[in-house]
C-alpha cells in the first residue's frame, strides 16, 4: 500500500494545532437529485442501520432511494434560504466564531476548520488541508452532546479511515460527547429563559431528540441515557418540576420500535389531557436543521394545533449564540491542555476547569 505523505519529513518550529468541527451534513441543494447522492452516502452507513448488508442494500437501492429523494426534497425546499442550507451556514458560523475566539487567545497556530461527516466539505479533503498546514495536533469535536453509535462513533470512523491511508499521523484527542458539561447546560438554560423573557412561559416544555431504534439501547449504546441526563440537568437548572417538561424523541424510520415516548404521538395527545400550549426546544441539535425548522417547526406543528392545542412555539437551536460558542470553545480549551503551542504549555485556567461534570 502506498501511504499519503511528504517526499522528506521536515521538523516545524512551531507546529500547529487543529481543531476540526463536524456536523452530520446536507445535501448540495435541495434537488431530488442531490438527495439520492446523499442519503445513499448516509444510510449506506452500517453505523446508522445496523442490519444484513445485503439485505439493506436491496431496501436501500430498490425501494428507498427510488422513493425517499423526492419527498425529502420537498421538506428540504421548505427551510432552504439564500445561503444554502441552514445545517451548512450554521456550522461554518459556529467554526468561524469558535476558530476567532481561539486565535485571539493563542494566536495563529490554532487551525479550526469544519466537515461534514456526509457530503461536503468531507472530513477527508478537510484533514488532508489541516495536515498540509502543519498541524501536528489535532482535536476532533463531534458537534453531537449526547453520544451515540449513529453519530460520533461513525465520525470516529470516518477519522480513523483517514490516518490509515497516511504515513505520519498527528497526536489525536477525540470529544465523544459533552451532554452534561455545565456550560453546555447553562447555554442551554439562558437560550430558554431569553425565550421565556420575550414570549411568556407555556403549559409545557417539549425536550425533543433525535430517535435511535430501541435495539441500539438494549445492544449497549448510552445514547438514550445522556438524553435524560441533559434533561434533568437543564430540568434543575431552570427549576422545573416534572410536570412542567417532557423528554421526547422524534424523527424516527422504519417499521421497528425507536427510543419513546415519540415526539409525534406525545403532541397529538396533550391537547386532550389540558395542555393547550407547548413550547420545543431540541438539545440534542447543536444547529437547526431540516429536522428542527421543518420536522417540528412546521409538521409536529400541524399535529399539535389539529389535535387541539391553542399555542405551540419551537425555541430555536444554539447556532452560533455566543454562549454556546463560549461553551464549545471551553469544551476544546479543556481538551487542549498539556499541549505546547510555540514553546508554551497549555494550562491557562479555562471555564471548563472550574467545574467537575461527571457522569
Amino acid at each position: 500500500m502506498k501511504y499519503i505523505g511528504h517526499t522528506q519529513f521536515q521538523h516545524k518550529n512551531n507546529p500547529k494545532i487543529g481543531v476540526l468541527v463536524t456536523n452530520l451534513g446536507t445535501p448540495q441543494a435541495p434537488k431530488p437529485k442531490a438527495l439520492r447522492k446523499y442519503l445513499k452516502e448516509f444510510l449506506s452507513d452500517p453505523r446508522v442501520v445496523e442490519a444484513p448488508r445485503w439485505l439493506w442494500w436491496c431496501a436501500l437501492n430498490l425501494v428507498i432511494l427510488n422513493i425517499r429523494p423526492k419527498r425529502s426534497a420537498k421538506a428540504y425546499e421548505t427551510v432552504w434560504t439564500e445561503q444554502g442550507s441552514p445545517l451548512m451556514f450554521h456550522t461554518k458560523a459556529q467554526a468561524d466564531k469558535i476558530r476567532a475566539q481561539l486565535n485571539a487567545t493563542y494566536g495563529d497556530d490554532i487551525v479550526v476548520e469544519f466537515a461534514m461527516r456526509y457530503g461536503e466539505p468531507s472530513i477527508s479533503n478537510v484533514i488532508d488541508k489541516m495536515l498540509n498546514e502543519g498541524v501536528e495536533k489535532l482535536i476532533v469535536l463531534p458537534l453531537y452532546p449526547q453520544y451515540s453509535a449513529t453519530t460520533t462513533a461513525s465520525t470516529f470512523d470516518a477519522v480513523a479511515k483517514e490516518f490509515t491511508q497516511r504515513r505520519l499521523i498527528p497526536e489525536l484527542r477525540f470529544i465523544n460527547h459533552y451532554h452534561d458539561f455545565p456550560p453546555y447546560i447553562d447555554a442551554l438554560a439562558q437560550k430558554i429563559e431569553q425565550h421565556w423573557q420575550n414570549n411568556g412561559r407555556f403549559d409545557k416544555l417539549i425536550l425533543s431528540y433525535h430517535g435511535i431504534p430501541k435495539r441500539y439501547l438494549t445492544n449497549g449504546d448510552p445514547y438514550h441515557c445522556e438524553c435524560y441526563k441533559t434533561s434533568r440537568l437543564l430540568a434543575q437548572r431552570l427549576d422545573l418540576n416534572d410536570d412542567e417538561y417532557m423528554t421526547t424523541f422524534q424523527s424516527r424510520f422504519g417499521r421497528e420500535e425507536w427510543l419513546t415516548p415519540y415526539t409525534d404521538h406525545v403532541l397529538r395527545v396533550l391537547p386532550e389531557q389540558g395542555v393547550k400550549s407547548v413550547q420545543v426546544v431540541c438539545p440534542g441539535f447543536s444547529s437547526d436543521c431540516l429536522e428542527t425548522i421543518e420536522e417540528i417547526g412546521i409538521e409536529n406543528r400541524d399535529y399539535f394545533m389539529e389535535a387541539g392545542g391553542e399555542k405551540f412555539e419551537y425555541i430555536e437551536a444554539l447556532n452560533s449564540d455566543d454562549k454556546h460558542i463560549d461553551a464549545l470553545v471551553a469544551l476544546i480549551e479543556s481538551h487542549m491542555a498539556g499541549w505546547k503551542l510555540d514553546n508554551n504549555s497549555i494550562e491557562r485556567e479555562t471555564q471548563a476547569n472550574k467545574y467537575g461534570a461527571t457522569c
